[in-house]
C-alpha cells in the first residue's frame, strides 16, 4: 500500500463551519492539520466523524471556513454501490488503457492509444498486483462486479483508489462488510502505508491498534493521541482520574466557600444586632447612629459580596472540572415480555436451500433463549439465510417454521419511515401502546424529551441504529426471537457498548450474522453456526482459524 507522494502531502480545514439543510450545526469554526503518516478518526456517534471526512473529501461544502489538500485525494465511503453489469478493470479505472495496450499489441499504433496509456505501460500488472494484496488474487480483471460478494466490492473500491496512487486516503468504516480474511489484508495494506497521509474511521479496534495517532473529535472541536486505541484509552482513563480529582476539590471548594458565606451573614447580622443594641443603651444622636449603620452596612455589604465572589468562582471552576467527565450514557432497559422457557422450541429449519450463497442444503433447531452467531466467508450467504428465516425470500426447497413472535434488524435499516419521528416509527410498530409508555422506554435508548420527535431521516448514523433497536425490542407483541445482520456495521465504539448493554436485557432468543468476533463473543454467544455448502456447529476458535486463511484453504 505504500505510494510514491510530493512532498505537499497534507490536510488542513481553517475555521470550518457547516449546518445541515434545517439549520443543525456540526462544526462552527473547526480548525485542524493532520499531517504524514496514519491517523485514526474517533468521536462518538453524531460527533461528525463522517461529515468531517466528506468535508475534507469535497463531498460537502462548507458554509464557511475552508479545506486545503496537498496533493492527490481519494476517498473511501461507508456505503458502496458499485454498477454490478461492471467489469472489474471498469470498477479499477484502467479499462481504456488495457484496450488501449490490446490495440497497440495487435498492431494499431494510432497516437491517440500511447496518449491514453501514458506512462502506465505496467498498469495491468500493477492492478493483479494490488489485487493479490488485498486477497483478491483470484478476481479475474474481466469478471462482473455483480459475481463479487459484498466484502470483495469495498476491497475493489480500496483497490481502484489505491492504482490512483493518492498522497491523501480517507478511509470510513473499511472493515463494514469483511470476514476476517478480507480484514486481515486490510490491516496489512494498512500497515504497509509509510508516506503520504491515511485518515481512518472506524470501530474495529484491531484496525485502530495500527495507526499512528488518534484524533479525538468532540464537542466540535479535536484532541490528539499519540499511539493506536491502547494508548489513546490509557491516556484517556488517565485524564479522567484526573478530571475527577479536579472535581471532587473543586466541590469540596464550592462547599468551602458555602460555609465561608453562611458563617459571614450570621457574623454581619450579628454585628448589626450588636450594634444596634449598644447605640439604643448609649442614646446616640439619631444622625451618629445613621451613619454608623450605613458604614456597618457597607463593611457588611463588602464582605458578603466578596464571598459570593469567591462561591461563584468556586461553581465556575466545579463546572469546567464536571465538563472534563466523560458521562457517554448506556442504554438501559428491561424487557420481561420477551423471556423464552429453555426447553422451548422457537425456531426450526429442515433441508433448507435459499436461493443465493454456498448453502445447498441446511437443517437447525433454535431451542429457548439460545443466542446463536450466524459465521462465514463473504458471499456464503449470512443475509440471505436470515431473510429466508424471516419470510422475506423464498427459498428454492426446504421449510422454515418461526413458532415465537420474531423481529429482523436487517444491515440497511430499512425498518425506520424517515419522515416519521423516533416515537412515530415506534407507535406504528406497536400500535397498542400509549405515547407516554413508549416515550418513557425511548429515554432509555437514549431518545428523550425533543429527541423522541426528531425525524428518522435527520438521524446520524449510531442514532438510526438505536432508533431502529427500539423500534424492534419495543414492537408489540414483544419479540421472542430477535435476527440481527452485521448489526455493529457503522457503529462507533460507544453505540456498540451501547447495543452490547441493549442485548444484555433481551430475555429471548438471538440470531446474529457477523464478521466481528469480538463484539459476537461480548454477547455471550452459545452457539456457533458457520454458514457454507452446509450449516456446521464450531466453536469461536475454530471460526477464527477458518476465517482468517485464504479461501479455499
Amino acid at each position: 500500500m505504500s505510494v510514491p507522494t510530493t512532498p505537499s502531502a497534507s490536510l488542513t480545514c481553517s475555521a470550518l463551519s457547516f449546518q445541515w439543510p434545517d439549520g443543525t450545526s456540526v462544526f462552527d469554526g473547526l480548525s485542524v492539520s493532520i499531517g504524514r503518516g496514519r491517523t485514526g478518526l474517533v468521536g462518538t456517534n453524531g460527533a461528525g466523524k463522517s461529515t468531517l471526512l466528506r468535508l475534507l473529501a469535497g463531498q460537502l461544502r462548507p458554509s464557511q471556513g475552508s479545506v486545503t489538500v496537498g496533493g492527490s485525494l481519494a476517498y473511501l465511503p461507508q456505503n458502496i454501490t458499485l454498477d454490478t453489469t461492471l467489469r472489474v478493470d471498469q470498477a479499477l479505472g484502467i479499462a481504456e488503457r488495457r484496450d488501449a495496450l490490446r490495440a497497440i499489441e495487435s498492431g494499431d499504433v494510432r497516437e491517440q492509444h500511447f496518449e491514453t496509456i501514458g506512462d502506465d505501460w505496467d498498469v495491468e500488472e500493477r492492478a493483479l498486483a494490488t489485487l493479490g494484496s488485498l486477497g483478491l488474487g483470484d478476481v479475474e480483471l474481466d469478471r462482473t462486479v455483480g459475481q463479487l460478494s459484498g466484502g470483495e466490492t469495498v476491497l475493489l473500491r480500496l483497490a481502484a483508489l489505491l492504482l490512483e496512487r493518492p498522497d491523501v486516503l480517507l478511509l470510513d468504516e473499511p472493515t463494514n462488510n469483511l470476514d476476517l480474511f478480507a480484514r486481515r489484508r486490510l490491516y496489512e495494506a494498512v500497515d504497509s502505508w509509510r508516506t503520504g497521509v491515511l485518515v481512518v474511521v472506524s470501530h474495529d479496534l484491531d484496525l485502530l491498534e495500527r495507526v499512528d495517532r488518534i484524533a479525538e473529535l468532540r464537542a466540535g472541536s479535536v484532541s490528539w493521541y499519540g499511539g493506536g486505541w491502547s494508548a489513546y484509552e490509557e491516556a484517556l482513563a488517565t485524564e479522567q482520574e484526573a478530571a475527577g480529582r479536579m472535581l471532587r476539590a473543586a466541590e469540596a471548594d464550592v462547599r468551602r466557600q458555602k460555609r465561608e458565606l453562611e458563617e459571614t451573614q450570621v457574623k454581619v447580622a450579628r454585628r448589626q444586632r450588636h450594634s444596634k443594641k449598644m447605640d439604643a443603651q448609649r442614646r446616640a444622636p439619631r444622625i451618629v447612629a445613621g451613619e454608623k449603620k450605613r458604614s456597618a452596612q457597607e463593611s457588611g455589604d463588602k464582605l458578603r459580596g466578596l464571598h459570593e465572589e469567591r462561591l461563584n468562582e468556586a461553581r465556575e471552576r466545579r463546572e469546567e472540572a464536571a465538563d472534563a467527565i466523560r458521562n457517554d450514557a448506556e442504554i438501559r432497559v428491561s424487557l420481561p415480555h420477551t423471556a423464552v422457557p429453555a426447553g422451548r422450541t422457537v425456531l426450526t429449519l429442515r433441508e433448507l436451500r435459499p436461493r443465493y450463497g454456498m448453502l445447498r442444503e441446511g437443517s437447525l433447531e433454535v431451542r429457548g433463549p439460545e443466542r446463536i452467531a450466524l459465521v462465514g466467508r463473504n458471499g456464503a450467504g449470512k443475509t440471505t439465510l436470515l431473510r429466508t428465516l424471516t419470510g422475506d425470500l423464498a427459498p428454492l426447497s426446504g421449510e422454515v417454521r418461526t413458532l415465537v413472535p420474531v423481529r429482523f434488524l436487517p444491515q440497511r435499516l430499512d425498518v425506520l419511515d424517515d419522515d416519521l419521528s423516533v416515537a412515530a416509527n415506534v407507535s406504528r410498530l406497536s400500535p397498542g401502546l400509549t405515547d407516554n409508555h413508549i416515550r418513557s422506554q425511548l429515554a432509555r435508548f437514549l431518545f428523550k424529551g425533543a429527541r423522541a420527535e426528531q425525524p428518522a431521516g435527520t438521524l446520524s448514523g449510531g442514532e438510526r441504529f438505536r432508533a431502529a433497536l427500539a423500534a424492534m425490542m419495543l414492537a408489540a407483541p414483544a419479540p421472542q426471537l430477535l435476527m440481527l445482520d452485521e448489526p455493529t456495521n457503522n457503529l462507533d465504539l460507544a453505540s456498540v457498548r451501547q447495543l452490547t448493554g441493549a442485548l444484555e436485557s433481551y430475555e429471548g432468543a438471538l440470531l446474529i450474522a457477523s464478521h466481528d468476533l469480538t463484539f459476537l463473543e461480548s454477547v455471550g454467544i452459545t452457539r456457533w453456526v458457520l454458514v457454507a455448502d452446509e450449516l456446521q456447529e464450531t466453536t469461536a476458535e475454530e471460526v477464527r482459524d477458518l476465517l482468517a486463511a485464504p479461501q479455499g484453504a
